[in-house]
């Protein structure tokens, strides 16, 4: 992986949270995690109601600016807040309610895969517990200053045979989160070589990170960026809290299928382009992937799982992202699908 190319995009001062003469982060690199959660936390109960605004561009193949759209999130605990993405002649919105009722409503062309996650990447950047299990991954920590900024990262190893406890794995080939050194400010999240997220002009809000500005790269291609507008607090009776008599009601939250069921739905599917470093060295083989279907037929979330080759796990989550199928009904109502996806790279002979 080019490390030296992803971190030369930086090109931004680093956060002054930390001052000269601080201690820098843990070494051990779960006790970086641990202290940084508590800041990238805007679910806990601690938090005064609030919502976000931002506005978002898209990239074409080329890298030329294509679609704008802006995304919002308004907040008052963990079972009542709604998110909305609205794009030209497009907009979808979920809303979520103490009563335990969970609506949405969705017109125009659906949202591609890096648009959904604009919201994780704003208000919860950092790996969850569940991706954290010790019996199923290791933490590796590693302090590069590439460009001159001075960096701790951590990288989440899954723990599999093709990657050993003790297997020296190139840092960057798993997902790897990359913090100031002075303090647990995520400044750059990448992996696989290929996808790069940068967080720029960090702010406190309500004692927790934020950053303003974002960016999404493929290699040294953008894919999106965005800026936060607004962010304020909001009354817990906001009107924006409640979902239009149109919205539908869903009853189911989400249920797994199997690969060969969810093949069966496949409208539109884009192949990978096997990576010419891949292919120099002889390296073919499987990239499992873990996906989740939104009831709008799109992929909403997608991780990988293992795969030979950091360019070929990065190859396939490209082509998956833009994968569409025709929404999954249960009992007439769409709903949202959890399952694997296998794609195989293959040598020819």
């Amino acid at each position: 992986m080019r490390v030296q190319a992803i971190f030369a995009c930086l090109g931004v001062a680093l956060s002054a949270f930390g001052q000269a003469g601080n201690p820098e982060l843990p070494k051990n690199p779960a006790e970086i995690l641990a202290m940084a959660t508590p800041f990238y936390d805007f679910n806990s109960s601690e938090l005064k109601p609030w919502h976000l605004k931002a506005t978002y561009q898209l990239y074409d193949e080329k890298g030329q600016p294509a679609d704008q759209g802006t995304y919002e999130h308004w907040w008052v605990s963990d079972g009542l807040h709604r998110s909305t993405w609205t794009r030209s002649g497009a907009r979808y919105s979920e809303w979520r309610s103490p009563d335990g009722k969970h609506a949405y409503v969705a017109s125009g062309q659906a949202f591609d895969f890096f648009e959904f996650r604009l919201e994780s990447s704003l208000i919860s950047p950092l790996p969850g517990g569940a991706d954290l299990d010790p019996s199923k991954v290791r933490l590796d920590r590693e302090s590069i200053s590439p460009g001159g900024l001075k960096l701790s990262c951590v990288m989440v190893i899954p723990n599999m045979p093709l990657h050993g406890q003790t297997q020296p794995v190139p840092l960057g080939m798993f997902p790897t989160y990359c913090f100031d050194p002075q303090t647990p400010v995520l400044r750059l999240a990448y992996s696989f070589g290929t996808l790069t997220m940068e967080f720029n002009r960090i702010v406190k809000v309500q004692n927790r990170f934020l950053a303003r500005d974002v960016a999404l790269y493929e290699g040294k291609r953008k894919i999106l960026t965005a800026t936060v507008d607004e962010i304020d607090g909001i009354s817990p009776s906001d009107p924006a809290l409640t979902p239009p008599p149109d919205a539908q009601l869903i009853h189911h939250e989400s249920m797994a299928v199997p690969e060969g069921v969810a093949q069966g739905k496949l409208l539109r599917k884009e192949m990978p382009v096997y990576p010419e470093d891949a292919k120099k060295a002889h390296i073919s083989g499987r990239v499992i992937l873990e996906t989740t279907i939104g009831r709008d037929g799109r992929i909403h979330n997608l991780r990988v799982v293992s795969a030979p080759w950091p360019s070929l796990a990065g190859a396939a989550l490209w082509a998956v992202s833009r994968w569409q199928y025709q929404p999954f009904l249960f009992d007439g109502e769409p709903v949202e699908v959890e399952t694997t996806i296998n794609v195989i790279f293959s040598l020819g002979r």
